[in-house]
């Protein structure tokens, strides 16, 4: 099935200078003295889009006018489309401040035209913009359809599956939402064609003296009678996204909001190339002139590479919750440090009972972003066979290979004790508790002659009168019979 997305972003002028997560307030833009856009308190006073700067102070005095900033509009934009790229590969920008995607293909993978449309306006409300959708099997119409006007006791229908529902839908939309119908808006008026279905049906040779061809190209656009070209965005081969939190931010905890719109951008980036991320820096831009200091950088490194915007706020919140800001923040900045190829899942016919590798992954992050990597430990992979070497323990975060330390450890105990202790000789043999029974062994390791640390032991399994299994080793650096306790068996 064909179905394209437009996105209209009605507020963008003032949401790129004031997102809906910031404090709220009383705001307008203008731009060449006239209000361009405002915030709904702003309108709920009376000031209209097109007043002058006169009359807002005269009806709202309390409203602060923002200048515009096109600039601001433009990233605001591109941030837009990266993060919806996680959707769909095919995504472009429109004209009024609006994004177009085409997801044909996306639309079992979202489970349907509603669900992908409530999960692309989650993605927006979350980068601070207020949006308004409308869905079609062309871009045009969806354009049309994303800014239709409500009308008092008349269902809104901006969401047309079929092209037979489609013509009908557009035959009552208003000729005023066309723009190039706009020069003639008059002399529509005057021959009573004041909806597109009335227009459409005067003579195409009369209506084309009086009016111009992009008009009635658009409309055949529009109702799929003619073929339409878009310049699809190509993403960067590198993520780097920049925010300003627009008020002196002194509790990093209040940096949320604006981290949730980074990692938007980042999801729809990485979707877009089919990478993963391994390792990423939040930068928290402090005061900039003569008090400029240095960022505070917060990296987050990854155990397993996800591209999961859920796992990557939990994890950046438990970060953010440890940090302590010496300085007030003024901008954040995303950067991406390394990547990995996007890996598909794999689905078991037999799903372990505890989870996936995945998750375990994603719980050993979690807890070490909470409690501290120093405190989340794993074991660590190190090819020797002295005990004390190869039963080592680095942060979870590290890379890790088992295999060969599996192979190594295999008949040992888990646990060893931080020194061994020098055991008793009774009646010839090793004493701990009680005399100790050799069940297994021996095992003999002689290793370390690189360092000039060697280590020549036999190692045995021992058990004690009350069944308790032990771990114990004799040296052979002597002929008198050394034995030591190593470990113990659970």
């Amino acid at each position: 099935m064909k179905l394209l997305l437009s996105v209209h972003l009605p507020l963008l002028p003032l949401e790129a200078l004031r997102p809906r997560w910031s404090e709220p307030g009383r705001f307008a833009v203008v731009d060449g003295g006239a209000v361009l856009a405002m915030s709904q308190a702003t309108a709920g006073d009376g000031v209209r889009t097109g007043m002058r700067a006169g009359g807002v102070a005269a009806v709202s005095p309390d409203t602060q006018l923002l200048q515009r900033a096109p600039e601001k509009e433009e990233g605001a934009m591109a941030a837009v489309a990266t993060a919806l790229m996680q959707y769909t590969p095919e995504v472009c920008l429109q004209a009024d401040f609006s994004v177009l995607l085409d997801v044909s293909a996306s639309l079992t993978l979202f489970k349907g035209p509603r669900a992908l449309s409530a999960r692309v306006l989650h993605s927006i409300a979350a980068l601070g913009y207020t949006a308004v959708l409308g869905a079609a099997p062309t871009a045009t119409a969806a354009w049309l359809l994303a800014h239709s006007p409500r009308v008092k006791g008349v269902p809104l229908r901006r969401r047309v599956l079929s092209m037979p529902l489609l013509g009908r839908r557009l035959d009552q939309l208003p000729c005023g939402l066309v723009p190039a119908a706009a020069p003639f808006h008059d002399w529509l008026r005057d021959i009573g064609a004041q909806r597109i279905g009335a227009l459409r049906r005067l003579p195409r040779a009369g209506l084309l003296r009086r009016t111009s061809k992009e008009l009635l190209a658009v409309l055949d656009r529009a109702y799929g009678e003619a073929p339409e070209l878009h310049e699809w965005i190509t993403p960067a081969l590198t993520f780097s996204a920049r925010v300003e939190t627009f008020d002196r931010v002194e509790q990093a905890e209040a940096l949320l909001h604006g981290a949730k719109s980074l990692l938007a951008q980042l999801v729809g980036w990485l979707v877009s190339l089919q990478q993963a991320v391994r390792t990423f820096s939040l930068l928290l831009e402090h005061e900039r002139g003569r008090a400029a200091v240095a960022p505070t950088a917060i990296e987050v490194a990854l155990a397993e590479p996800t591209w999961h915007e859920d796992h990557l706020i939990r994890l950046l919140k438990e970060r953010l919750a440890k940090v302590v800001l010496e300085r007030p923040v003024i901008a954040l900045r995303l950067e991406v440090l390394a990547v990995e190829a996007m890996l598909p899942p794999t689905d078991s016919l037999f799903p372990e009972p505890g989870g996936t590798p995945r998750e375990y992954a994603r719980l050993l992050e979690l807890l070490s972003a909470r409690l501290g990597p120093e405190h989340v430990l794993v074991l660590a992979d190190a090819a020797d066979y002295r005990p004390e070497v190869c039963n080592a323990w680095v942060p979870a975060g590290a890379k890790r290979a088992r295999s060969q330390l599996e192979e190594i450890l295999d008949g040992r105990p888990f646990w060893l004790l931080p020194k061994p202790i020098k055991l008793l000789i009774r009646e010839q043999r090793p004493f701990y508790v009680s005399p100790l029974l050799l069940i297994e062994g021996p095992e003999r390791l002689e290793a370390g002659w690189w360092n000039d640390q060697t280590a020549a032991r036999d190692y045995y399994i021992a058990q004690a009168s009350n069944a308790t299994c032990y771990w114990i080793y004799r040296e052979r650096v002597s002929d008198e019979a050394r034995w030591y306790l190593h470990g113990l068996f659970a």
